[in-house]
């Protein structure tokens, strides 16, 4: 086995995986220390099980609201279907298969835990081996779930995200701590199987969100008959052979046969030996737009652990940058470190993408409009009910939804846009695009959408918003004519006082009753 690599990966999810393979087609020598299963959190924990979880509820109540399909369905959920398909879809937990990919794209594996000695040396004491790089060393490890601090929580056995995506069976009861996406999409998921679900909610739910979304996403969960408590925290946590009993700050008691924790993440970074190399243990990574840790020149986080963008699919972009440049720095290639250059991750500041996959769906780029104030921006904030599209009104009977799109006006360019309806999610790349590019809002209007789909918002937007203004034309003398005209002037005829100035009101047209202004 070699011991010495140009660049060494710890971690082997999807994150890892990209940025290994980035460096490999820049034709440098890489392994992968990886103590887990080959693919990570999002492939057998988190994005993909949780995704299969949810796809079955949400179909069948898509169904419901076709007329002529509604009257099709007789039955409810088979859960057990439900699961064993989970379980296809993360191959049972086993690996192989992503192995084969790592192999085959010319990647070292090892297995066990690594953990830093000194520059550039890590030690993976279960291969009995320490490995040294000649280039980088990038910490791609990922976080994990936070447990709280509330007496009795840990000695009460919680779920965490990975419990409740690989579970065997549903529960009768689950008492849900926190409103994030976490904990919104398992309390969807855990409802369509018929369990009983609360969610204890210390402020409101998916607070990073636009209000609006938020309640329309409870206003569902509702009506799937989940419980939300708001404003309120639990004061301690207990486990006896009956459940889960849970004991509110405002005095109820809530019963249940599982407590789902949900308030978070941290940093897996606590046994890396970051002391030895003058780190600190069990926090999180800060780096530039290359991924590069400031005060090393071969120290690269990329991933949860950077607290940049706690998505898979940003992640896996942070990789692609970093990759590459760990590539070109090595080999002496030109670096392209400028912003929105090849070897950055720009994006992580303006345009990061999420979809929360409930019913109704929320998908969101950019800033809020409370993101956009507090950034001291000029901005004007068009809304638009969803349920007025042609679209909308044949994908689903009584749809309801809402989207919201803003825009810079001293640049005139989008800077945010959030979408809340049934299967809005694939709205959310033009927007991506839209601020990525920084299309100017003029533009826009040449990207017809096809009509009748839900994507005819954008024309919406741009109705609401108001026609681009064209100048008056002015005359271009033709050679040899004085660029001044001759005007004849009655001298006894006084101008009116209405022609002594242009009338320059009509310059901003009018905007319609849905949409809003915000500065």
């Amino acid at each position: 086995m070699p011991t010495e690599y140009d660049l060494i990966v710890l971690g082997g999810g999807a994150v890892g995986e990209n940025i290994a393979d980035r460096a490999v087609q820049g034709g440098l020598s890489v392994a992968i220390v990886e103590d887990e299963l080959v693919g990570g959190e999002c492939s057998y924990w988190a994005c993909m099980p949780s995704k299969s979880l949810l796809r079955p509820g949400s179909a069948l109540r898509a169904a419901r609201r076709v007329p002529g399909a509604s009257a099709a369905i007789t039955g409810d959920l088979d859960v057990a279907a439900v699961l064993a398909h989970r379980d296809e879809v993360v191959n049972h937990w086993e690996d192989d298969g992503q192995v084969r990919w790592v192999e085959g794209a010319g990647i070292d594996l090892i297995r066990g835990h690594g953990r830093f000695t000194g520059p550039k040396q890590v030690e993976v004491a279960a291969a009995g081996v320490v490995l040294t790089a000649r280039h980088a060393v990038a910490v791609v490890t990922g976080s994990s779930a936070t447990i709280p601090g509330i007496p009795g929580l840990r000695d009460a056995n919680p779920w965490t995200s990975r419990e409740a995506t690989s579970a065997k069976r549903a529960p009768a009861g689950l008492a849900i701590i926190g409103g994030g996406v976490v904990a919104a999409e398992m309390a969807a998921a855990y409802a369509s199987f018929g369990t009983e679900v609360t969610m204890i909610v210390r402020s409101r739910m998916l607070g990073r969100l636009e209000p609006f979304a938020a309640e329309l996403v409870a206003d569902g969960l509702r009506e799937q008959g989940v419980r939300i408590l708001t404003g309120t925290s639990p004061a301690s946590v207990d486990r006896d052979p009956d459940g889960v009993h849970i004991a509110l700050e405002n005095g109820e008691m809530i019963h249940a046969e599982e407590v789902l924790v949900a308030t978070g993440r941290s940093p897996r970074t606590d046994d890396l030996g970051l002391e030895s190399i003058g780190l600190r243990a069990g926090g999180w990574l800060e780096t530039d737009d290359t991924m590069l840790v400031p005060g090393f020149d071969w120290l690269y986080a990329v991933g949860d652990v950077t607290r940049r963008a706690l998505f898979t699919h940003q992640g896996k972009y942070q990789a692609r940058a970093a990759g590459d440049v760990i590539a070109a720095r090595a080999t002496g290639g030109r670096v392209d470190d400028a912003p929105w250059g090849a070897h950055v991750a720009t994006a992580d500041h303006h345009a990061v993408p999420q979809v929360v996959f409930t019913d109704p769906e929320v998908a969101a780029v950019g800033l809020t409009a409370a993101d956009a104030d507090a950034a001291g921006l000029r901005t004007r904030v068009i809304d638009y009910d969803l349920s007025s599209l042609a679209g909308t009104y044949v994908h689903a009977e009584d749809y309801r939804g809402k989207a919201r799109m803003i825009v810079d006006e001293d640049r005139r360019v989008l800077v945010g846009a959030t979408f809340a309806g049934q299967d809005v999610a694939d709205l959310l790349q033009a927007a991506t695009i839209a601020i990525v590019g920084e299309v100017p809002i003029d533009r826009l209007w040449h990207a017809v959408p096809a009509y009748p789909t839900i994507s005819e918002v954008w024309l919406r937007f741009l109705e609401a918003y108001g026609r681009p203004t064209v100048p008056p034309q002015h005359h271009i003398p033709a050679p040899g004519e004085s660029s001044v005209p001759e005007i004849e002037v009655d001298e006894n005829i006084a101008p009116r006082p209405e022609e002594d100035a242009a009338d320059l009101s009509r310059a901003e047209p009018d905007v319609a009753d849905h949409s809003s202004d915000a500065s």
